[in-house]
């Protein structure tokens, strides 16, 4: 009999993003900023933009180009939106920094060897 893995919600997280990334033809910059609007889109708390946070630090995305990304999408999505999702992002900066080593990070690694491998 296998047995449970101790973090199964994000495991189940970890290989939907794998295989979403594996299936997925963008570039990496360009599916970080979808799946940041996206999160805006839908009012996202800030726990989940943490697997988002260190790939947009990695492909060297600055809070100008954050900032550029809320003020793109914001005629669309609504301010209401808009500011909360800053508030989320940088809720999820500080957690990020204040982990060191995080779960989110295991994500974030885990989808930047599956974009590596394909």
């Amino acid at each position: 009999m296998a047995t449970a893995p101790e973090t199964p919600v994000l495991d189940t997280i970890a290989a939907m993003t794998i295989d979403s990334v594996e299936r997925c033809h963008m570039d990496e910059r360009t599916l970080i900023l979808a799946r940041i609007a996206a999160l805006v889109a839908m009012d996202a708390p800030a726990i989940s933009y943490l697997a988002h946070i260190n790939p947009a630090v990695k492909a060297d995305f600055t809070v100008e180009q954050l900032q550029d990304l809320l003020v793109a999408i914001a005629p669309v999505v609504g301010t209401a939106r808009v500011m909360s999702a800053a508030g989320h992002i940088t809720r999820a900066l500080g957690v990020t920094l204040a982990l060191g080593e995080s779960e989110a990070e295991a994500i974030a690694r885990a989808e930047a060897e599956s974009r590596g491998a394909s």
